[in-house]
């Protein structure tokens, strides 16, 4: 079975999480999977500093702890700061690297030192094959347990494309790769201090990235996007997440 990541983008409340969680629970019962809860902290690279970042670090990963304890989910969560490795590796399986910071070596090490999985996103203006370095630095930190994320590249203004020849090359590095569908359909900075998406090309870029090779698949979901606080064209509503799986899982 694949690799499935979701949940929603930021942070907003425990009502949400909560909400969140409980679909991702029943959806592992009917699927017989096991979908990884992902939610950030903080989202520190927000487009304009008046957007909203999060909760925090040290309330933000209590409320995701309520959830691993209460829903039995394992969580995902990024970090963008090397302090920030230890406090939620004490709570998160997998810690994310931010595709805008996958060359940080300090980062990198920091999360690798956990002993928890590092999901490493592949930066915009990266190839695949260029993962290697990353890769290499985490596994020199003693941690084999790496996974790649695909999310697009930049594309001229505004805009991403997804060459799927990167899922293949980097599975020269790691056995995990995994699309980011919800990201990959972004349009950077082009919602007027915000970013853009088009959410309804999120199914397909699931199923070509299949077609390629990828054996995970990230998607951020929340139970009304339009009134999200982060990310909201991009992210899938939480109703579409059965279909969406149960296409990618018979095809």
């Amino acid at each position: 079975m694949p690799t499935i990541i979701a949940g929603p983008c930021v942070i907003e409340s425990m009502e949400c999480l909560e909400e969140v969680a409980q679909e991702l629970v029943r959806l592992n019962e009917k699927y017989g999977i096991d979908i990884i809860f992902k939610s950030s902290f903080d989202k520190a690279n927000r487009t304009s500093i008046h957007s909203y970042r999060g909760p925090g670090l040290e309330k933000g990963m209590q409320m995701l702890a309520d959830i691993k304890e209460k829903y039995g989910l394992r969580i995902l969560t990024d970090i963008h700061e090397s302090y920030q490795a230890n406090p939620a590796g004490e709570v998160a399986d997998v810690l994310q690297i931010p595709a805008f910071l996958c060359r940080q070596t300090d980062l990198l090490v920091a999360a690798a030192r956990t002993g928890r999985i590092v999901n490493i996103k592949k930066a915009q203006f990266l190839s695949g094959l260029d993962m290697e370095f990353p890769v290499q630095k985490v596994r020199e930190s003693g941690n084999d347990n790496v996974w790649l994320t695909e999310r697009g590249n930049i594309y001229g203004y505004n805009n991403l494309a997804v060459d799927f020849r990167n899922i293949a090359d980097m599975h020269h590095f790691t056995d995990t790769v995994i699309m980011d569908c919800t990201h990959s359909v972004q349009r950077p900075g082009a919602a007027g201090g915000k970013t853009g998406g088009n959410r309804e090309f999120v199914p397909a870029m699931a199923l070509a990235a299949k077609a390629f090779g990828a054996n995970g698949f990230f998607f951020e979901v929340h139970p009304d996007p339009e009134s999200a606080l982060s990310d909201g064209p991009n992210m899938l509503y939480l109703t579409d997440l059965d279909r969406v799986i149960s296409t990618l899982i018979d095809a």
